[in-house]
């Protein structure tokens, strides 16, 4: 359904690292970038996720009430993804990572807010 997802940062380089330390832990292969606009780019066969100032200039702020998921292949990456968020600069949300019984089934599932305060997860549907 989604080609890309951006998000805004104020302090852009404490997100990448973030970010390649949290995707990293999904298996996905650090930053691009920057690009022109100075934002660094996440790419999988799935889509592209993205950290940038804002465009118009304004400062960046996170969304209430949006969350980013991304897939995990495992309970595991899961875990690994709290870690390396936690340990660059994320902070732990919500419950702590596990299991979650939802209305969609089962769902395996970690909560972060990354350095601009940006509301992520890392998703495991088991099979």
């Amino acid at each position: 359904m989604f080609t890309h997802i951006t998000v805004g940062a104020n302090d852009v380089e404490a997100s990448r690292q973030f970010y390649d330390a949290a995707l990293g832990a999904l298996g996905i292969a650090p930053a691009s970038g920057p690009d022109p606009k100075g934002r660094y780019w996440w790419r999988t066969e799935r889509g592209a996720f993205a950290v940038g100032q804002p465009i118009d200039g304004e400062p960046a702020c996170h969304a209430n009430g949006g969350t980013i998921g991304f897939h995990a292949a495992s309970p595991e990456a899961v875990d690994a993804f709290h870690t390396a968020g936690v340990e660059s600069g994320g902070v732990s949300i919500e419950n702590p990572p596990g299991f979650r019984e939802l209305a969609v089934g089962k769902l395996y599932l970690a909560y972060l807010r990354d350095p601009a305060g940006n509301k992520v997860c890392a998703l495991h549907r088991p099979g």
